[in-house]
């Protein structure tokens, strides 16, 4: 952790210092290996950062880098359906080579239906890697810098944090390798993320629906759908667990994943802890009764008190 977690400050708070404690005191106390994985797990729940998780495997870290980078989820990960002329777009995943495919295809059918609105269902959605690329691309209507992979590079030489200026002399990165991008941001202290617009373009109003469980790559994408006008986003804050994590080998067949990079917004700054707002709050339960009644031309005020109305019958 203190060779690699990306700010070295973060490892000397309280917050800190107390669970490594908390760590160090199960080391002598566990009977077995699972016994020690399920307690330190357990423990990082409630930990000062997010994107920490011990494990047992077989597979070496670049092995499971290599998996990721190259395995399929299946048809759960995306599914699209239509209320007459608007688009319902589920992804439950950014893993997955697939599920980018999926995507891809989903925007290519959308385009050749006569689709005026479109609803993007990210309620269920934990993140994973780059499907959210053309999740937002295709909605864009010019390129947008979204944000920042910071390093511990940056915090070894900087108290502030980073704005679209430290930037604006950086090459995009680009890439669709996790294990690239991994190698990538620790490298360099700052890495500039950019969208780009993508064809067939969506030009229809855009609803993005999210919950507490929205976490990690889902909400840079979130963040990043939130800067074209054309979007409205419904639900209730993401989960504020905004961090690029790697997985490391220990010794005795333990493997350490944690957080090599933290993520700042060019719009609201760092997402880690925070989340990202909606533009709507509302339960997240009826969050697509909501967008289908604006969609269908009810005000907003009229819209909220009948989602509202139905939660508390659901309620009580």
């Amino acid at each position: 952790m203190s060779k690699y977690q990306y700010n070295p400050n973060e490892l000397n708070t309280d917050a800190y210092l107390s669970l490594e404690k908390k760590v160090k005191d199960l080391a002598k106390t566990s009977h077995t290996k699972q016994e020690f994985v399920k307690e330190f797990n357990q423990f990082w729940k409630e930990g000062p950062f997010s994107h920490v998780a011990l494990s047992l495997s077989k597979n070496t870290a670049n092995e499971m880098a290599e998996y990721l980078d190259m395995m399929r989820v299946g048809d759960q990960s995306v599914s699209l359906e239509w209320i007459e002329k608007t688009a319902i777009l589920t992804v439950n995943t950014m893993m997955g080579v697939d599920t980018k495919e999926r995507v891809f295809e989903a925007y290519r059918e959308i385009s050749k239906k006569e689709t005026k609105s479109l609803i993007i269902d990210l309620r269920n959605n934990k993140g994973g890697t780059f499907a959210g690329i053309p999740l937002v691309g295709h909605v864009l209507t010019e390129s947008i810098d979204a944000g920042i992979f910071v390093s511990r590079k940056w915090w070894e030489n900087n108290t502030k944090e980073p704005k679209l200026e430290d930037v604006q002399d950086l090459t995009p990165w680009q890439g669709w390798s996790l294990r690239s991008f991994w190698k990538d941001i620790q490298e360099v202290p700052l890495t500039r993320i950019q969208f780009t617009p993508m064809r067939p373009h969506f030009n229809g109003a855009v609803y993005v629906l999210i919950s507490k469980e929205s976490a990690s790559a889902t909400e840079f994408t979130v963040d990043a759908l939130a800067n074209e006008e054309k979007v409205t986003i419904i639900g209730e804050p993401t989960a504020g667990e905004m961090l690029s994590q790697k997985m490391f080998d220990l010794p005795y067949g333990f493997q350490l994943s944690l957080p090599i990079a933290e993520y700042y917004s060019t719009r609201i700054g760092r997402i880690e802890g925070k989340g990202v707002k909606p533009d709507i709050l509302i339960d997240q339960s009826v969050a697509m009764d909501l967008a289908i009644l604006l969609i269908n031309g009810v005000k907003q005020e009229n819209a909220l008190e009948e989602a509202k109305r139905k939660v508390d019958k659901m309620n009580d």
